[in-house]
């Protein structure tokens, strides 16, 4: 029987020292759930285990085949650039050794189970916050990048949070490198006509970043006495984020990179929309469209055909 190619989770790296902690115990859990596959990680920047390290250890446990995930929730300059580099470097220092390098998480039905989750949470319980989500403004706060591309995906995650769920709105802001920052986010709540406010981080661990949004939302609330302001928790180690993970893994294994047909109606059950999962579709084509298809032409899923 042939061996599965080792799993190598690569990690954007933070000095917040439990942050880190965070990120190597989720690489342990994920090893000993999957006794079968040789599990390590590492970071692009800031915090140990450099990702040189992870892809030694491996190296040294015999492998020479791997599947690389990034542990990001959007595509910016490290899944895009840093993380492909740092690979063909080990490419280069390993000989012999192959990898396939698989997509970030990105707003994965199962990740915004957990935002919600979050939301309830910070509402005190979820019996009373599904009653009072219509008075219930959302500001989901990114990472923030240069890269508009890892803008618009946080947009995105908030526009999925939002439909079917029943929340009065989902506003987005950043807590570095892009407008709007955290106060003009929770200011364009207040112009909105809210009046209960929750802020909630779009990170998986905590970390320097997530910190300083709640420090941010606690200075804004203090001189805001009229609105209630509320902090959610991040992502963290949740069950959903270590089967996302392996389900990243497998497509990168099996070729299997898809589109955003994670959040795509046809396919998956979204809040709202039921009905329309496995209904059938006509191909669409577009004969304008560059040859940016990601290696493929066509998939189906469900009697649902999309054509790139």
């Amino acid at each position: 029987m042939t061996t599965p190619p080792a799993l190598l989770i690569a990690g954007h790296g933070t000095r917040d020292d439990a942050g880190a902690g965070a990120f190597r115990d989720f690489v342990r859990e994920l090893g000993r759930r999957h006794p079968e596959l040789p599990v390590a990680g590492g970071f692009i920047e800031l915090s140990p285990p450099p990702l040189g390290d992870a892809v030694a250890e491996l190296v040294e446990r015999g492998v020479r085949r791997f599947a690389a995930v990034p542990l990001m929730l959007v595509s910016a300059g490290h899944a895009k650039g840093d993380i492909p580099a740092a690979l063909a470097r080990e490419k280069e220092r390993h000989p012999g050794i192959s990898y396939t390098y698989g997509r970030p998480l990105g707003p994965h039905p199962a990740l915004l189970s957990v935002l919600e989750r979050r939301l309830d949470e910070a509402l005190g319980g979820s019996s009373r916050a599904g009653r009072d989500r219509a008075d219930v403004t959302v500001l989901l706060v990114g990472r923030g990048s240069t890269d508009p591309d890892a803008n618009a995906e946080v947009y995105k995650a908030a526009r999925l949070l939002w439909e079917g769920r029943g929340y009065g709105g989902v506003e987005t802001a950043f807590v570095s490198l892009a407008a709007p920052d955290v106060p003009s986010g929770l200011d364009r709540c207040l112009k909105l006509g809210a009046r209960r406010i929750v802020v909630l981080p779009y990170f998986l661990f905590t970390g320097i970043l997530p910190d300083r949004v709640r420090h941010q939302t606690e200075d804004w609330a203090a001189a805001h006495p009229e609105v209630e302001v509320r902090s959610a928790d991040v992502i963290g180690p949740e069950p959903e984020l270590l089967d996302l993970v392996m389900e990243r893994y497998r497509e990168a294994v099996e070729g299997d990179l898809r589109m955003n047909c994670d959040s795509c109606v046809y396919r998956i059950a979204l809040p709202g929309f039921e009905d329309k999962v496995g209904l059938p579709q006509q191909p669409h084509f577009h004969p304008d469209d560059d040859a940016h298809h990601d290696g493929h032409g066509h998939h189906h899923h469900g009697g649902h055909a999309h054509a790139h």
